[in-house]
């Protein structure tokens, strides 16, 4: 790589230009609907981020240019600033280190997408704290993601490899212990993918590779034996059961955990949450704490919230759509749903093989004191679920009854079942599954979260 000078004005330009550049195209990845204005300059054109996070619109600062970033009329989340400033704390270092040859030869900041190295600033701050620092440390996270993006590429016996990591954390644990090295240890690094062997030691499932603080893969994991001592705290969001084990993992002591799915996704868990999936081709921030209390609040009812939350996350696991309807007025059922869907309706002559024959098993029931495996069950039946807000179940697999709603492009080529999600919303709150693992929040004829 060529060794520019600071001082040399023409070059200082057009790396500055060139870097603005870098930042606008990282804040667009991950906040598509943000908007990013250029409003003045500054006399200093240091290579920091500065922000100040003001409701719904952000006042940044980069190399002299001051910018509004505006958040569609939503105020940003602690997650949505966190990732910003590992924006800035990545694009500072990388342009530091143009200025540093003895550094840059050293450093793998330039490797992989920068996408990666955002993830990696979010999850472990000490990696970019400055371009003496990064040759000092392991960027852990990026070198198991290109691990797991690689085994992503593999397959054993015509299926789909699952595998996954736990990043040690350097944050207080009382209840694990950093195991000592063990002779011939390996950093986790994308050379394991060579190693025959190597995907089926773990299974991301149920087990996970330990890698200590210095990157090195030092231990087999129990994920659940791990996760045991938390089994009592409360998670920070409802999980899906396939995950949950890992989203205890991480509630102390800082640790981080990457699975790669059998899906073929990438997930990543952090202070009991998952944080960031990397799905269709590109990462997403999942700000799931935050987007589930937007939700709970809606539904103004904690425990179904949180059942029909955690139902939801187990469909989308098994790639099977589906669609939760809580009407605001019970009594606006009829104009969705046909006499013969309501389950409170006595059936004086129901057909012979129809599904109305089935009703007396589930009338008069309340989705909160169903059991889960229940009420995932009948969630699986071609059609909504609809109930009240107190969580009394109307009509299960039911297809609803709408006129014509306008729709963005994105939302039309979707189907049917956004179709019917935008409509019943202005009915009352909707949470829809898509097959291909989406959760999607509507209210009053728009989406106000995927996830």
């Amino acid at each position: 790589m060529a060794r520019f000078s600071p001082s040399t004005e023409p070059h200082r330009l057009f790396i500055d230009r060139y870097f603005e550049e870098l930042l606008a195209r990282g804040i667009h990845y991950f906040l598509p609907s943000s908007e990013l204005t250029t409003v003045g300059r500054s006399e200093e054109g240091k290579p920091e981020l500065g922000s100040h996070f003001r409701d719904a619109v952000t006042d940044l600062e980069w190399l002299g240019t001051k910018y509004a970033l505006i958040n569609q009329g939503k105020n940003f989340s602690e997650h949505e600033q966190k990732l910003l400033k590992g924006i800035g704390k990545v694009l500072a270092t990388r342009y530091q280190l143009l200025f540093n040859a003895d550094v840059v030869a050293s450093s793998e900041i330039f490797n992989g997408l920068p996408e990666d190295h955002y993830v990696s600033a979010f999850l472990d701050p000490y990696v970019f704290a400055g371009a003496a620092t990064l040759s000092k440390v392991t960027d852990r996270v990026s070198e198991a993601i290109e691990v797991l993006r690689i085994s992503a590429l593999s397959t054993y016996e015509d299926r789909r490899i699952s595998t996954g990591a736990l990043l040690f954390g350097f944050q207080p644990d009382a209840c694990h212990v950093l195991p000592s090295h063990p002779a011939g240890a390996l950093p986790y690094s994308n050379e394991l993918t060579s190693i025959r062997s190597f995907h089926r030691i773990c299974d991301g499932l149920r087990t996970v590779a330990l890698v200590d603080r210095q990157g090195l893969m030092v231990e087999l994991v129990d994920v659940a034996e791990w996760a045991h001592p938390y089994a009592e705290f409360e998670l920070p969001v409802p999980s899906a059961r396939r995950y949950e084990a890992h989203h205890r993992a991480t509630l102390c002591g800082g640790h981080v955990c990457l699975v790669l799915t059998p899906n073929g996704e990438i997930k990543i868990f952090a202070d009991g949450a998952q944080v960031f999936s990397f799905l269709e081709g590109r990462w997403h921030l999942t700000d799931a704490v935050e987007k589930f209390r937007v939700w709970e609040e809606a539904v103004g009812n904690q425990e179904l919230a949180h059942r029909l939350f955690s139902v939801a996350l187990n469909l989308a696991e098994g790639r099977r759509g589906g669609l939760f309807v809580i009407l605001d007025d019970r009594r606006k059922a009829r104009e969705l749903l046909s006499d013969q869907d309501l389950l409170h309706r006595q059936q004086k002559s129901a057909k012979a093989g129809s599904k109305n024959q089935l009703h007396y098993l589930l009338r008069s029931q309340r989705v909160t004191e169903l059991s889960q495996p229940v009420l995932e069950t009948i969630a699986r039946i071609d059609g909504s679920i609809v109930l009240d807000r107190d969580g009394n179940l109307l009509a299960f697999g039911t297809i609803l009854r709408h006129r014509p709603v306008v729709a963005t492009p994105d939302e039309a080529s979707e189907g049917s079942r956004t179709a019917a999600a935008i409509a019943a919303s202005h009915y009352g709150n909707v949470l829809k599954v898509s097959d291909d693992g989406w959760l999607s929040f509507y209210k009053s004829g728009h989406c106000i979260w995927d996830y």
